[in-house]
């Protein structure tokens, strides 16, 4: 979900708050309910939190948190599933009202958006195939290491000067590992597990010991104090009054706050 990494120069943030005619100080919560639609993004390449079904439908933990409370707003949901590279971007580009895709909360992305949340938490870890013999963050300094381009993992493991291949996402990353191209993947621990077990995929995994667990937020675009509340309180009243824990349970198969 999902752990992501984003630069976005200033010049960059004022362009496409240019380019949208947001005015300073505006919020946008009058507008969306104006509208009755909020429009909420995540990549749809994150199972079980974001994917596409068999009736190419977009489905999972994060529609489902999207979904209740745009509800609770008073709102319909409309999904929209983006590259998760640009996805930032896109937010300040006026695509999309809302990220609802396992984004984590880094000091660096809170310069540019603002958070709701976080919704969930999770800790980084390190998947091989059984008997790979890597069993530390040194083991990996001479193999191949998969991740998904644009999550904060991958900025991780260019710091530490990992050999690195990037996919677009975390069924991309599974196949790369089942087919032996590259030696291990770097990934949030619960929707790696989770994915694995659900096709059957033998692996073994440690935790990073370098790094405390995070939390994942919905972003929005910064400025916008009455939307933040608006969402903050529906996502309270959900963990509240049993809402939050049912649809975690469905989905990921245990409370996860």
């Amino acid at each position: 979900m999902t752990s992501r990494r984003i630069v976005l120069k200033s010049t960059v943030i004022a362009a496409a708050l240019a380019a949208t005619g947001l005015a300073a100080g505006a919020d946008e919560l009058e507008t969306l309910k104006e509208e009755g639609v909020i429009r909420i993004a995540m990549s749809g390449a994150y199972p079980p939190f974001n994917f596409v079904n068999d009736q190419n439908e977009v489905v999972g933990f994060d529609p489902a948190i999207g979904a209740e409370i745009a509800k609770r707003m008073g709102l319909e949901a409309e999904i929209v599933t983006t590259a998760w590279d640009g996805i930032i971007g896109g937010l300040l580009a006026n695509k999309y009202d809302a990220i609802v895709g396992s984004m984590t909360i880094t000091e660096e992305r809170d310069q540019v958006v603002d958070f709701v949340g976080p919704y969930y938490s999770d800790k980084r870890a390190i998947f091989t195939q059984p008997g790979s013999g890597i069993t530390s963050l040194e083991d990996l300094e001479d193999v191949k290491v998969g991740l998904t381009l644009g999550e904060t993992h991958e900025a991780w493991a260019r710091d530490r000067g990992y050999d690195i291949n990037t996919y677009k996402g975390l069924p991309e990353l599974l196949l790369e590992l089942e087919n032996g191209r590259v030696d291990a993947i770097v990934n949030d621990s619960i929707a790696a597990i989770l994915a694995m077990g659900a096709k059957d995929q033998e692996f073994e995994m440690f935790a990073d010991p370098t790094t405390e667990p995070f939390g994942a937020g919905i972003a929005i675009r910064e400025g916008n104090p009455d939307l933040a509340a608006a969402m903050q309180a529906a996502l309270d009243s959900m963990m509240e009054d049993g809402t939050y824990l049912a649809i975690a349970e469905e989905w990921i198969g245990a409370d996860i706050r």
